[in-house]
């Protein structure tokens, strides 16, 4: 149909075919189907959140791992199936997603903020592989049609509750970066399962953002994280260039939104970790200062977005430094979605 939703071209890449060895497929991480209560690794540290409680992340770890492991291996095989074309990694894959899907995981109570984040955050790393699938010209779904329309559902009633958990009229002192990753993954199953009511939902919270960056390109709601201001920064950005491109894909100039509001916090995400100074004035606090491993995988946002503007200068340059850009919570290698295969 005329007004079906659909991803970016990139996502429409044809499935590569190459001799490289696979190794056999283990059994997907046990279907998380318990009742999302989780500590916050920040908790204690009052309004600001952003002093580590060592007690409380190792916990939040220790509670939280089958869905982590279900994040990154299913996102690392979509990635190993789409490089090597192999039938038994495609078969892993599916199998992953449907034991998930038939145990109806994640779909469980959210106890707590830290059990909404969960959620959202699941969904926006399946759901962002699952499209790199789905869209492929290559149709690899074809002879799991039945077994892709339940993952596709399943998918789309994880979304149903993440709608419902980050209420879009919330007060405006609330919604920050949770609202914009929970838009985010709705927005990406929205395309899985060609809902309007869905996209629609994460394009108005997308609005919310522009609305949000000020004239300097700071988000306000952002800095009251004091000392991690500028690292909540870029971590705010990377759903909105994901919301932007899939906008354009759609016809909907999203990156126009709030006077190019997404240009301008960009402007102030890409050289946060380098310069962090304009976060240490703004906030009156050092900032903490973010794990080199960590840098790259943040800032893997700058190949939607440099699809989305056509950008420039520093923000061009270090596309082209950092490549390959992965991130497992934007569904996996973006590089070779957005700049070819």
């Amino acid at each position: 149909m005329a007004n079906d939703l659909v991803p970016p071209p990139g996502y429409y890449g044809e499935v590569r075919h190459s001799s490289r060895l696979v190794g056999p497929c283990t059994p997907s991480p046990v279907p998380f189907t318990e009742a999302l209560d989780f500590p916050s690794k920040y908790q204690g540290s009052g309004k600001s959140r952003n002093i580590l409680n060592q007690e409380s992340s190792e916990r939040y770890k220790a509670l939280t791992k089958p869905i982590r492991d279900m994040e990154k291996g299913a996102v690392k095989l979509v990635d190993q199936y789409l490089d090597s074309g192999s039938t038994r990694t495609l078969q892993c894959v599916v199998a992953w997603y449907g034991a998930w899907a038939n145990a109806k995981a994640l779909l469980g109570p959210a106890v707590n903020h830290t059990g909404k984040s969960e959620r959202k955050w699941a969904l926006a790393s399946l759901s962002g592989a699952w499209l790199r699938l789905k869209f492929s010209r290559s149709q690899p779904l074809l002879v799991y049609a039945s077994k892709a329309a339940e993952i596709d559902d399943w998918l789309g009633t994880i979304a149903d509750h993440v709608t419902r958990e980050w209420d879009k009229d919330d007060a405006r002192e609330k919604i920050n970066n949770h609202y914009y990753w929970a838009a985010w993954s709705v927005m990406a199953t929205s395309i899985v399962t060609n809902r309007r009511d869905q996209f629609d939902w994460a394009k108005d919270m997308y609005a919310i953002f522009a609305e949000q960056v000020d004239a300097d390109g700071f988000l306000p709601n952002e800095l009251k994280r004091q000392t991690r201001a500028a690292d909540y920064q870029v971590y705010a950005v990377t759903p909105a260039a994901m919301m932007a491109a899939f906008g354009k894909a759609n016809n909907v100039d999203l990156a126009g939104e709030g006077h190019d509001a997404l240009h301008r916090a960009v402007e102030r995400a890409v050289t946060a970790y380098d310069d962090p100074r304009p976060f240490a004035a703004k906030t009156g606090t050092r900032q903490v200062p973010v794990d080199p491993e960590e840098k790259k995988s943040k800032l893997a946002w700058l190949e939607p977005y440099c699809w989305t503007v056509r950008c420039t200068g520093i923000a061009a340059a270090k596309r082209v430094q950092l490549r390959p850009l992965q991130d497992t919570r934007l569904g996996g290698n973006m590089t070779a979605t957005f700049a070819g295969r």
